[in-house]
């Protein structure tokens, strides 16, 4: 935040952020706002950065342009890898469950 003194004998500043032209006083003080606001801005992107990280198609702050969609493929290709996995051995366990059925039957 910055102020120009207008007249300095008789007190007067404006504000260059509003353009407010006021009466400078010794009992109030002023401070810059500036660097709260720079850290709340990386704090922010920090929050955004979290809640896309939830999300397989947004991009991350910290990652190389173009990989939105790696979260994505690497669900995609790990949930067909068990699919496929869980559905052979169930397979696996019908088949061996007939065939030991059979093998019953044929004994008794």
């Amino acid at each position: 935040m910055s102020i120009v003194r207008i007249a300095p004998e008789i007190n007067l500043v404006m504000d260059t952020e509003s353009g407010a032209v006021t009466q400078e006083r010794k009992d109030s003080i002023q401070y810059s706002m500036e660097p709260v606001f720079e850290r709340v801005d990386k704090l922010d992107a920090v929050a955004d950065d979290l809640v896309n990280s939830l999300s397989p198609s947004e991009p991350l702050l910290n990652s190389w342009p173009g990989r939105e969609h790696t979260s994505y493929m690497a669900g995609f290709y790990t949930n067909s890898f068990y699919g496929i996995v869980v559905g052979l051995a169930f397979s696996g366990l019908v088949a061996l469950i007939i065939t030991i059925k059979r093998l019953m039957d044929g004994v008794m």
